[in-house]
């Protein structure tokens, strides 16, 4: 095991951290969401806010783990200190000769992968790090990544508006700026939380809602009583797709089937991407045989697309049933769905 170093602005970043005042603080809502999300989006078992003291990391809010703070030297977090500029990502912590001997790999816990982002003040000083672990050896996607940037940026956001709001209390007699400055972070914070939000209910790829919003804006609709139906399409062999020319190419085909999609529905209704090559599409205020008359629509203008590979899509349409679960409606659209596929695929079936 290699201990981690300590960085040249070590004595101005302990300075930093002490005039944070947040080390040794109670759990925090704000904190203990932003690792849940983390733990969410990149699918981690452990999730934390670590702070980084003298010869000490203290976690500010902890997901996965029952203790609240270890010895500096066996810190995986200390050793992001050293690059703050940029994501540390361990592999596989059995390879890496600084991690391979640390007791948090060799022990109970048996950490496998790291990814971490740096706490950072308003002057770059890194203060911690928000990191997820995982008990095997794991990969980040780019979207990921991006995900866990964007969270530790909140996380540093916290910190810093906890910081300013205990100098100001100190300075309540000047109250117009005091009101000012608090406006300006709050302000700040209500922007990341509606990126946060965003990003949670988007599918990074397609730009369309993801799984999540869809069910959302479904029962919306079913609520009213209002009729409606629903379609499940997929591409047709899509798996040839990618195992002959490449995942990059089968992205190629996601997003134009998705602009497609959107380009000739989303004025009308609601276009999401449910997982893989899965899309689903709701039509409020209409019957299936409505939905269905649309749906050749869209099947044929995906059949119409120029992008160089021959794409098609299967439909399967149900229509919402008063008093009916949403759940039950999107099971029959998927029974229509392999129906479709079984009669030859590139066609629309009502379930």
């Amino acid at each position: 095991m290699v201990k981690p170093e300590r960085p040249a602005n070590e004595a101005r970043r302990l300075d930093a951290l002490r005039r944070a005042r947040i080390l040794d603080t109670a759990p925090e809502d704000g904190f203990d969401d932003l690792i849940r999300i983390a733990a969410a989006i990149c699918r981690m078992p452990i999730a934390l806010v670590s702070l980084v003291d003298e010869d000490r990391q203290w976690f500010k809010a902890r997901r996965g783990i029952d203790f609240e703070q270890t010895a500096r030297d066996d810190s995986f977090c200390a050793h992001s200190l050293l690059q703050p500029e940029q994501l540390m990502i361990v592999p596989d912590a059995r390879l890496d000769p600084r991690f391979r001997d640390n007791p948090f790999v060799t022990g109970e816990l048996r950490v496998r992968f790291y990814a971490g982002a740096p706490l950072l003040d308003p002057d770059g000083l890194p203060l911690g790090s928000f990191c997820v672990m995982d008990r095997e050896p794991r990969a980040l996607d780019e979207e990921q990544k991006l995900a866990l940037v964007a969270l530790s940026r909140q996380a540093s956001r916290l910190i810093e508006l906890r910081r300013v709001s205990g100098e100001l209390e100190l300075q309540l007699r000047e109250r117009e700026w005091y009101e000012e400055q608090l406006q300006q972070y709050q302000l700040a914070l209500e922007q990341e939380n509606a990126s946060l939000v965003e990003l949670t209910r988007t599918d990074p790829l397609t730009g369309l809602p993801n799984r999540r919003a869809f069910a959302e804006e479904l029962q919306a609709v079913a609520d009213t009583g209002a009729a409606y139906s629903v379609a499940i399409c997929d591409i047709d062999h899509f798996k040839q797709v990618n195992d002959e020319h490449g995942h990059s190419e089968g992205d190629r085909v996601l997003v134009a089937v998705a602009d497609a999609l959107r380009e000739h529905h989303a004025a009308r209704g609601r276009v999401a991407r449910v997982g893989g090559e899965e899309f689903v599409v709701l039509f409020p205020g209409q019957r299936a045989d409505a939905a269905m008359r649309e749906c050749e629509t869209l099947r044929q203008a995906v059949a119409d697309l120029s992008i160089g590979l021959p794409v098609t899509l299967s439909f399967g349409v149900a229509e919402g049933r008063p008093g009916e679960m949403v759940e039950d409606v999107l099971a029959r659209a998927d029974v229509a769905l392999y129906a479709a596929k079984r009669g030859g695929r590139n066609r629309v079936e009502a379930g």
